[in-house]
């Protein structure tokens, strides 16, 4: 079944989509989206013999995994959903684990995400592929070292508008470094997966919600952006590299937003963040 962000839980959804859901709830921006249930992806792999396949390795699992069916229904439900926002809508069809962003562990960035995914054939092959990522090697080996029963881990899957960057990056309420009482932001031009996968040296800001203490300039080299159906890395021409590729504004309002979400979650926190228009 599906499931609106609002509606999620970690048991439903996932990290991920529990805490998208947690800020829809609260009234933050959050560009709009649904979950395929966790107990989705138990029912279609439910006849699977895992623990048979991983005798084989990762690979065998995971090949299992994604040539399963989604159930009609759910399909069905995901192409519904898909047509209120419109044929051409381009969609992140991301991973979230069930044992995501726990105190004691974090399984994000461990499962795959697809960016500027359009059309509902093209989501349901990408929901098989994030079914499929809970059985990287690389994911196998983290459960494994820490003590998670592979059968206590499942998947859900997000699939949310994709907001064609102009700028993005993350933000960090505390300073993660020294644990500073002040907003540290990392900021590159284009979609976020530049800075989120270290593929560029991003703008830095420091900064107060009323005052931006510090900012270093980043290269920048290259952005990514949709084209498509796909994205593509381009090279960022030099007047571009050496300007700051947001304003004081921004930072400030950046800064504000981020407080209040630190606020209501009473804890430090890490945001993905995007500027479009």
């Amino acid at each position: 079944m599906t499931i609106p962000f609002i509606d999620a839980t970690l048991a439903s959804g996932g990290g991920k989509a529990a805490n998208l859901g947690e800020l829809q709830r609260a009234g933050f921006p959050v560009p709009d989206g649904f979950v395929i249930t966790a107990d989705t992806y138990r029912n279609a792999v439910a006849d699977l013999d895992l623990e048979e396949l991983l005798g084989q390795g990762p690979d065998a699992v995971r090949a299992a995994v994604e040539a399963k069916t989604i159930p009609d229904a759910v399909a069905q439900d995901i192409t519904d959903r898909l047509a209120a926002w419109g044929e051409d809508a381009a969609v992140a069809v991301r991973s979230s684990a069930t044992a995501e962003d726990l105190p004691e562990a974090s399984f994000a960035g461990q499962q795959d995400t697809f960016l500027g995914v359009i059309g509902a054939d093209a989501v349901l092959e990408a929901v098989r592929r994030c079914w499929g990522s809970l059985w990287t090697a690389r994911a196998v080996d983290y459960r494994q070292r820490n003590g998670f029963d592979h059968h206590d881990v499942a998947l859900a899957v997000v699939v949310q508008r994709l907001v064609d960057a102009d700028t993005a990056g993350v933000l960090f309420t505390r300073d993660p470094v020294t644990g500073a009482e002040q907003t540290l932001i990392d900021a590159s031009w284009g979609l976020g997966e530049s800075v989120v996968s270290g593929a560029v040296t991003p703008d830095e800001y420091h900064t107060t919600v009323s005052t931006v203490l510090e900012r270093r300039l980043g290269a920048k080299q290259t952005r990514i952006d949709r084209h498509g159906t796909t994205t593509r890395i381009i090279e960022v021409p030099t007047g571009d590299r050496t300007r700051f590729c947001l304003s004081d504004a921004q930072v400030l309002e950046l800064a504000r937003l981020g407080q209040a979400v630190h606020d209501h979650f009473g804890t430090g926190m890490d945001l993905e963040w995007s500027y479009t228009g």
